[in-house]
């Protein structure tokens, strides 16, 4: 127990004398008693000490008595003489100490007030008014800035609605820290409408915010039906019944409130149970039939002509009184230290002891539930000691009341308790030493206990004694909490020695040994004074790290530096350096030490004058690191891209605290991203916002264990590594397969996709369309396929105001992706195009005839042909040139599908614009060919791939009977043969070389001569150049060579398939080609897109498939299978041929048709020959390939369109 007694005096002479006082007895709790012991009589273990005050100056006296039963203590003064007595007694006996009281006058200004650290707050970001919907999840958060950011000063955060207070609950979440304060409501209800406020409250004041939020009903169980109701409370609860009362909702737009029903919940269920029949009216309503000592909840529902509302939020569980009988639990249960094997239980009795017999406790150990009894009769006391426990273990206890009629309900809990010795008082602190003195003051500093009792020393006395007068006097009446304290007032000259006290909660430990004499001389060496504190962290076997403080006398120049050294104890003090050259910061890293050896270590100071006095040596301590020691461990998070510094402890105790130090000086500032996460043993330094500021050494160390500590060194180039990684978990990429492109649909609409290598259903993305973002809507339909990848976009309408640029940006998680299209000049043009082309085509296939193909020459004789398609008898076909209708001589036969006009004799009279049409009541088409003398005769030679080697082609707008063509090779002429075959139509000249070698290399010429002029087309197939009378194209070789890796139809596909519908048909073939090429279907010139009924597969790179299930009249057509690689390819046709079950099968004569064979998606690039190497390099790796029908974004200039020629 400990008694306080505050005086105040008033001086009524000139020198000094006891006046008369006002004073303050207050007599502390039991469960602030710091030492109990059953049965005795009373000690003071702290005694009253004198003091010597000045007036109007408040003081304590103070003392700590124990003593059981608890004694009473009683203060008297005797006779205004200033002695001052504090009797304490029992039933056991009694105990008193005195001290005096000398009041002086005042000669010194008094001590200032306390002025509290100004802490200023800024709100960067504030919450607005909200708006939200009941079950609704509302976050109210703020960010600031806290200036200065005191990790032991924080601001306190309360939140307020409506100026009430609000605390943690289920509806209501909380965090603070880091410069933010959050509040979260969980679930939104109308009760939690109103104003709210945050509070960061600080010693010097407040900084506060507010906004409005407001909660609307949630959608009513039926229309029109009224919200909730709100506020539930409960009144007098009884034995078996309890008033619950309420508040109406706001009826705004919903019809009157007819009544009202009540529900009752009985709580550890979830059963609802109705407790009215019918609606009432008023908002109260007494809830009878309720079973005795049960706990329930309730809540209100609201009913009107339209149906009934929402329910109210539920109530707060209320218990139903019991009947008298059974105590009611204990009150409070406190356990407080005794011995190292037991503890003190205290408690407070129950409110209704209804004929108290006595109390039964029990026992628990911490996070389990097996409770032992601690007595086996009832105790009568509110006291107990609970003996045979653990040292160490942490306990919780609770208490039962016990009556004639049983046990009560169990109390509370008390607070988990690590059973440990009661507090005893700390030893006394030693190595007094002198820091610095100017003549009239002295700094001293000194040595904490080595003992500390169980609680830590807070708080220290000084004695002086003047040698001269050999008499021990107070030298501070307040304690002070610093072991660092100026001694003033002090005689020149004089000598003087001093002690010190450390104080507790236990109470005023044992005094020091007197430090050495100290003669009270201004110091005026050149030399620094001694440094101070030394202390050692980071033991390990073969090193340590010493830490100290910088002295406080710096000599006549500045400390420059720091010199350490080290001395084995039982050596005889014989010290050696440990650095030859001074270190400039407060710590160094001892190494090469001898495992299991102990050492003293000091410092002495340098300046420019040289070394100063040497510290008071440190603490023994032995080379040896403790059991399970750990390293710090540095890295950076896999999730947050977080840089850390880890560490683990091998010891913790309750009171154990995690100290992170950067070059051995505490982080006191955490604002700027600095956080620090500890659970159990375990500490986390994070770096937010790491950067090279944050190289160092930084260190961490464990209170209250035998110096657990550790330190790790990050380099410039270490973080500069972490920062890279950092930066690529923060902000992935998303790989991607394939850029933004497009593809021209029917209808003229145009897809635009990209392909990533993998995506989640989280994945989110937004198009643009110059810079403006597209919504999700019919015009621009939005899509993507998690098993693909595939991310797109369908422009329903694609016009001349889509000229610009298409962009996509991709969100998946914390990856990222965008990708851009620039669709602008030639190449819009043709897209748009494209489209239009589209377009027409389909309004056309689907409402009127049509033509198959645009009217085209065929080899021998000029004749122009075109095929038609869906005619009706009316259907009518002509032939027009330059708008002048011309009559064959044979009329078109419109039920084969094939017209044909026949130029037999072209010459330049035949040249013009040749039109075909057919029309019918649906409608009418319209295809045209230019056959033009304009300009030059011949395009410029091209080489294409044939099934048997290549062919050099040259296109002429005209000829005629008197032109002259001529094939040269190395401007040698050339004849047709075996290997090289002239030939071609009357608008191209051909030349094929079949099986081409290394000796076909060289430069091909087309002459081409008229009765007017002459005309000369050249190829290089070396790719090389070579000075020539003629124009000349240059090509590589590549692509001859690419005629043996470019895709092919190996066989397998007939020319006709004719199948019953319903059926299931699958066209297979085998495909070759380097690299592996890509396979596409088409289905009249349309790409066939996989679903259900189509299924497409390639496997192992050869085997080709198209497999059509249930097929239908509606199958029957042209399929085309496209082959290709990037060296090029081929396609093959099939006629399918669908009948019903019980038709003839009908007769479809096949029509052989040539493999197409398709150019290079672009040029093939060979790289130069190069000198042999030690080993061959590896092979490139192969581009990935897009997917079938997708166009690039800007395609080669050699490339041709597969697109057949607009029809205009």
């Amino acid at each position: 127990m400990s008694a306080v007694k505050v005086a105040r005096y008033k001086h009524f002479s000139h020198d000094y004398h006891h006046v008369e006082s006002k004073y303050v007895v207050k007599e502390y709790k039991p469960q602030h008693v710091s030492l109990v012991r059953t049965t005795s009589g009373p000690k003071f273990l702290v005694r009253l000490r004198s003091h010597t005050v000045f007036e109007n100056t408040p003081i304590k006296l103070f003392c700590t008595v124990e003593g059981y039963p608890t004694p009473t203590v009683r203060w008297c003064d005797i006779n205004d003489t200033a002695m001052y007595t504090a009797v304490a007694a029992n039933s056991h006996g009694q105990a008193s100490t005195q001290a005096s009281v000398i009041v002086k006058s005042k000669s010194v200004p008094r001590v200032p007030s306390i002025k509290y650290t100004k802490i200023t707050i800024t709100f960067l970001e504030t919450f607005n008014v909200t708006f939200g919907k009941e079950e609704d999840k509302v976050t109210l958060q703020c960010t600031m800035t806290i200036s200065p950011n005191l990790a032991n000063l924080q601001p306190e955060a309360l939140w307020y609605r409506d100026e009430h207070l609000l605390k943690e609950s289920k509806w209501v979440k909380m965090e603070s820290g880091g410069g933010v304060a959050k509040l979260t409501l969980t679930h939104l209800h109308k009760d939690d409408e109103g104003l709210y406020t945050l509070r960061m409250v600080t010693k010097g004041g407040d900084a506060v915010h507010s906004a409005y939020v407001y909660v609307e009903d949630g959608p009513p169980p039926v229309p029109l039906a009224p919200g909730a109701p709100m506020d539930i409370k409960i009144h007098d609860a009884n034995r078996d019944y309890v008033i619950v009362s309420w508040k109406p909702p706001n009826t705004t737009t919903e019809g009157p409130i007819i009544g009202y029903f009540v529900d009752r919940c009985e709580v550890g269920t979830e059963n609802w149970a109705q407790c009215n029949d019918q609606p009432i009216k008023i908002c109260k309503y007494p809830v009878s039939g309720l079973f005795e000592g049960h706990s329930y909840y309730f809540r209100v529902r609201a009913v009107n002509s339209r149906g009934i509302s929402r329910p109210s939020r539920m109530s707060e569980p209320i218990a139903t009184q019991e009947l008298r009988g059974v105590p009611s639990a204990p009150g409070q249960v406190v356990a407080t230290r005794d011995t190292d094997t037991s503890v003190l239980i205290q408690w407070d009795p129950p409110k209704q002891p209804n004929n108290l017999i006595g109390y039964y406790i029990d026992s628990c150990v911490k996070g389990s539930k097996n409770w032992a009894s601690a007595n086996h009769k009832p105790n009568k006391s509110t006291k107990f000691v609970v003996h045979g426990l653990t040292t160490g273990e942490s306990y919780v206890f609770r208490v039962q009341a016990i009556n004639e009629l049983g046990l009560s309900d169990e109390s509370q809990e008390s607070a988990p308790l690590s059973v440990r010795a009661a507090l005893k008082k700390p030893s006394a602190p030693y190595d007094i030493c002198l820091l610095n003195c100017d003549g009239n003051s002295m700094v001293l500093n000194w040595k904490q206990p080595l003992r500390c009792g169980g609680a830590q020393v807070t708080e220290y006395y000084i004695d002086k004694c003047n040698l001269a007068k050999n008499e021990w006097r107070e030298v501070n009446i307040p304690p002070i909490k610093e072991r660092l304290y100026k001694v003033d007032n002090l005689t020149e000259g004089a000598a003087y020695k001093f002690r010190t006290y450390g104080l507790s909660l236990a109470g005023l430990g044992d005094v020091s040994d007197a430090s050495a004499a100290f003669q009270c001389k201004a110091w005026t060496m050149a030399e620094p004074g001694p440094p101070f504190d030394v202390t050692l962290c980071e033991v390990r076997d073969t090193s340590a790290v010493v830490q100290w403080k910088a002295p406080l006398y710096s000599g006549t120049s500045p400390v420059a530096g720091y010199t350490v050294e080290m001395s084995k104890k039982g050596s005889g003090q014989a010290w050696a350096g440990v650095n030859e050259v001074p270190v400039n910061h407060l710590y160094h890293k001892v190494t090469g030490l001898e495992a299991g050896q102990t050492y003293l270590f000091r410092v002495r100071g340098v300046n420019a004058s040289g070394a100063g006095a040497a510290s008071a040596a440190s603490d023994p301590v032995r080379a040896q690191a403790l059991p399970g020691t750990q390293e710090i461990q540095c890295g950076v998070d896999a999730e947050t891209g977080d840089v850390y510094l880890s560490f683990e402890s091998c010891q913790m105790t309750e009171n154990s605290q995690f100290a992170w130090q950067k070059s051995y000086t505490e982080i006191a500032d955490f604002s700027k991203g600095l956080v620090l996460k500890t659970q159990g043993s375990h500490s986390t330094l994070f770096f937010k916002n790491p950067d090279l500021e944050d190289v160092g050494t930084f260190s961490v160390s464990v209170t209250h264990t035998d110096g657990v500590s550790a330190s790790y060194k990050i380099t410039a180039e270490e973080m500069q590594r972490m920062l890279t990684l950092s930066h690529e978990i923060r902000n992935p990429i998303i790989p991607l397969k394939t850029e933004l492109a497009y593809k021209i649909l029917e209808r003229g609409r145009v897809r635009f996709w990209l392909q990533a290598e993998a995506i989640t259903k989280a994945v989110t993305y937004k198009f643009f369309a110059n810079n403006k973002e597209l919504a999700n809507c019919e015009q621009t339909k939005m899509s993507h396929d998690v098993a693909t990848g595939v991310i797109e976009m369908v422009l329903d309408h694609f016009t001349e105001d889509s000229e610009g640029t298409f962009t996509v940006q991709v969100q998946d998680g914390r990856g990222k992706a965008q990708s851009s299209l620039v669709l602008i000049g030639d190449a819009f043009k043709a897209a748009l195009a494209e489209a239009e082309y589209q377009r027409k085509e389909y309004i056309r296939v689907k409402e009127g005839p049509r033509f198959w193909a645009t009217p085209s020459p065929v080899h021998g004789a000029l004749c122009l042909i075109t095929q038609v398609a869906n005619l009706k008898k009316e259907s009518v076909f002509h032939w027009f040139k330059d708008d002048a209708e011309v009559v064959p001589d044979v009329p078109a036969d419109l039920t084969s599908g094939v017209c044909r006009l026949p130029l037999p004799m072209f010459s330049k009279k035949d040249v013009g614009a040749y039109k075909a049409t057919i029309s019918d009541d649906r409608g009418k088409d319209v295809s045209q060919i230019n056959v033009s003398g304009e300009g030059s005769t011949a395009a410029e030679l091209a080489v294409h791939c044939t099934a048997e080697g290549i062919m050099l082609q040259c296109h002429m707008k005209y000829y005629t009977e008197e032109m002259k063509i001529h094939w040269l090779f190395k401007e040698a002429k050339v004849s047709s043969s075996e290997r090289l075959r002239i030939g071609g139509a009357p608008t191209m000249a051909t030349i094929e070389i079949v099986e081409p070698t290394d000796k076909d290399k060289g430069v091909f010429t087309i002459e081409i001569a008229d009765a007017e002029k002459t005309y000369a087309r050249s190829l290089n197939l070396t790719g090389q150049s070579k000075p020539h009378t003629h124009t000349h194209t240059h090509t590589h070789w590549s692509t001859v060579s690419s005629a043996k890796h470019r895709g092919k139809v190996v066989g397998g596909l007939p020319d006709v398939v004719t199948i019953m519908e319903k059926k299931t048909l699958s066209l297979t073939c085998t495909v070759c080609g380097d690299p592996k090429p890509m396979v596409s279907w088409s289905k009249n010139d349309q790409e066939v897109e996989p679903g259900d009924q189509y299924v497409i597969a390639l496997d192992s790179g050869k085997f080709a498939s198209l497999t059509i299930k249930g097929v239908s009249m509606e199958d029957s057509g042209k399929y085309t299978m496209t082959v290709q690689n990037k060296y090029g390819g081929e396609s093959v046709d099939i006629i399918v041929s669908v009948y019903k079950h019980g038709d003839r099968l009908p007769e479809v004569k096949p029509v052989p048709t040539p493999k197409r064979i398709l150019p290079p998606t672009g040029p093939i690039v060979i790289p130069a020959a190069k000198p042999a190497a030690p080993a061959p390099a590896p092979a490139p790796a192969k581009p990935a390939a897009a997917p079938a029908g997708s166009k690039s974004p800007a395609p080669p200039r050699s490339m041709k369109s597969p697109t057949p020629p607009r029809r205009k």
